[in-house]
């Protein structure tokens, strides 16, 4: 007999893994060339040339013991001084090696800090629409998840909302920029109201909130859009990355955790991470693409690519009558379904070998997620597609 918790889980498997799955079932029936997967962040810009020959390079130049080998659960300090001093360059910070955690992706990142810090009970908010799986790890510590409504005309996060929802239980807050489902990036003037908010909550309630950045698509941005780097407008800030869109390596489950000094607790909470690290079952990081990220910790994937993609698609959707954001980083569009129950037009598209994502699978109804990292040829080829679905809804 499987677990209780596990039952929910089988019960509500990822709507993206079975869209996943049935794309491939689709493309064995009818051909890779008329089927339109949508569904999955599936990065499918090669990664850059820099990773393979760091990868050729490790394996021939570094002493197999040491390559192969256990290490400091936090992974290995070169390793962590180097990403730490890149962070530095690029973002004014101040970090050293003991502030990150080398981890199994960001997902391991975000599992490792909230066994950090969580106590059962304790709440998590998160802003929707956001990715599902969030919901999953806080249950991991038997945390309870608070949800704030979204702001559908920006899809920035809901402050007023947000400030409703904080009480002397909440612990921690998830945020995700540039954003999945939404491909919004957060703005400034959105971080610094928020982080006021946290300010003014810890000294109504006398207690610690911390800010949990997960940013897998921090490099994924367009129009010369600005990520603000999260740590310096709030303190008690943990940064959750990972290199799995950014070089193009989502099967390769590398990232890192920074947790910086002006942290409340942060020379124990950074402690208890590493022992977090290894007691969730990681133990450590994989330490061959620890040492291959050190060689290439600047490398970035085509963004030129993903851009095309974007323009092409929120393009063509619009001229087919569907409304969306036009998305400012990482890979999707969020778009209005033309019927309220957005099941109703993704299973509609499916019959067209379309597959997209129901944006109740991101806890905002309504709407539909398009994964556009993909051929830029399917972009192409389902356009027209798209019309003739169109025409049933009209």
């Amino acid at each position: 007999m499987i677990s209780e918790k596990m039952k929910y889980f089988v019960q509500n498997n990822s709507a993206l893994r079975v869209m996943f799955e049935e794309g491939a079932r689709l493309r064995a029936k009818y051909g890779a060339d008329k089927v339109y997967d949508f569904s999955l962040g599936n990065p499918n810009v090669p990664a850059p040339e820099e990773v393979k020959q760091a990868i050729i390079d490790v394996v021939n130049e570094e002493d197999p013991v040491v390559l192969h080998g256990y290490m400091n659960n936090a992974g290995f300090e070169d390793v962590r001084q180097t990403i730490a001093e890149s962070l530095n360059r690029r973002f004014g910070t101040a970090f050293q090696f003991r502030n990150l955690i080398m981890t199994v992706g960001a997902a391991s990142g975000l599992n490792v800090i909230l066994k950090t810090i969580l106590n059962p009970g304790e709440e998590v908010i998160v802003f929707a629409p956001y990715f599902l799986e969030y919901g999953s790890y806080i249950n991991n510590f038997d945390g309870k998840l608070v949800e704030v409504p979204p702001d559908t005309a920006t899809f920035q996060p809901n402050l007023e909302e947000f400030e409703k929802r904080i009480t002397a239980n909440t612990k921690a807050v998830i945020v995700n920029t540039p954003h999945n489902p939404t491909g919004v990036v957060y703005s400034e003037e959105t971080i610094k109201r928020l982080a006021a908010i946290l300010e003014a909550k810890q000294k109504e309630f006398g207690s610690v909130i911390y800010l949990i950045s997960d940013e897998p698509y921090r490099e994924l941005v367009y129009d010369g859009v600005k990520v603000p780097f999260l740590t310096k407008y709030y303190a008690n800030t943990v940064v959750a990355y990972s290199y799995s869109k950014s070089l193009s390596l989502p099967g390769e489950r590398i990232g890192y955790l920074v947790i910086p000094d002006e942290a409340d607790g942060s020379e124990e909470m950074i402690t208890a991470a590493g022992i977090a690290n290894r007691i969730t079952g990681s133990v450590n990081a994989p330490s061959l693409q620890q040492k291959v990220i050190a060689r290439c910790v600047d490398a970035r994937s085509d963004i030129a690519y993903y851009d095309r993609n974007r323009t092409t698609l929120y393009e063509g959707l619009k001229k087919c009558g569907l409304e969306c954001i036009k998305p400012q980083g990482a890979f999707y569009l969020f778009v209005k379904s033309p019927v309220p129950d957005e099941k109703r037009f993704c299973e509609a598209a499916q019959k067209h070998n379309i597959l997209i994502v129901p944006g109740s699978s991101f806890a905002c109804p309504g709407y539909v997620r398009l994964s556009y990292c993909v051929a830029y040829e399917t972009i192409v080829n389902a356009l027209p597609v798209f019309g003739e679905l169109m025409k049933e809804f009209r």
